[in-house]
């Protein structure tokens, strides 16, 4: 199986968003927090499935930019992922998009985006990464602390707007260079 990750372009713009991006939801970090660290440990919730719209994006505007970039990733010629990034306020990378296709999961493609993400970044000179997900997506969570990753502050109210009833909690991870 080989994976190989491509620039956006004009021949693959319409690609972007087409990964089966659901997820089953089994479990969350129950997180802890002190002075220096965030801790948690993984409890099991009630399972179902999971899907995030598409973010509504200017594909254009991340064309030839040297503040943005999307990286399509392609297993034996099928499309099995993206990662969308940008130059964030405070000069970290931030990752704005990262998705797995469902039938390309376990397989590396997720790290080896995150790679491309890494180089983007220290070729821009970029301090490092930063990036948000949500305690019930844990595979991601478990991908970004693979890399390196370090889950370094939580905002449980951030998605009260789209549901008061929610009990997800953002998470947002940072990679220093």
């Amino acid at each position: 199986m080989g994976i190989e990750i491509r620039a956006l372009d004009k021949s693959n713009l319409e690609q972007v968003h087409k990964c089966d991006g659901r997820f089953t939801v089994d479990a969350r970090l129950q997180l802890q927090a002190s002075d220096d660290a965030i801790t948690y440990t993984i409890v099991p919730v009630p399972s179902h499935e999971k899907c995030y719209p598409p973010d509504d994006l200017d594909l254009a505007a991340y064309l030839d930019r040297p503040d943005r970039a999307i990286f399509l990733a392609y297993v034996d010629g099928g499309l099995a992922g993206q990662i969308v990034l940008r130059t964030n306020w405070n000069r970290l990378a931030y990752v704005e998009d990262i998705v797995v296709d469902a039938a390309y999961r376990r397989r590396g493609v997720g790290r080896q985006l995150m790679d491309r993400a890494v180089e983007w970044a220290r070729r821009r000179d970029l301090p490092g990464i930063m990036l948000e997900t949500q305690d019930n997506n844990t595979a991601a969570c478990g991908l970004y602390e693979s890399c390196g990753f370090r889950l370094a502050g939580f905002d449980r109210y951030l998605y009260v707007g789209l549901d008061p009833a929610t009990e997800e909690v953002a998470l947002y991870w940072y990679l220093r260079f």
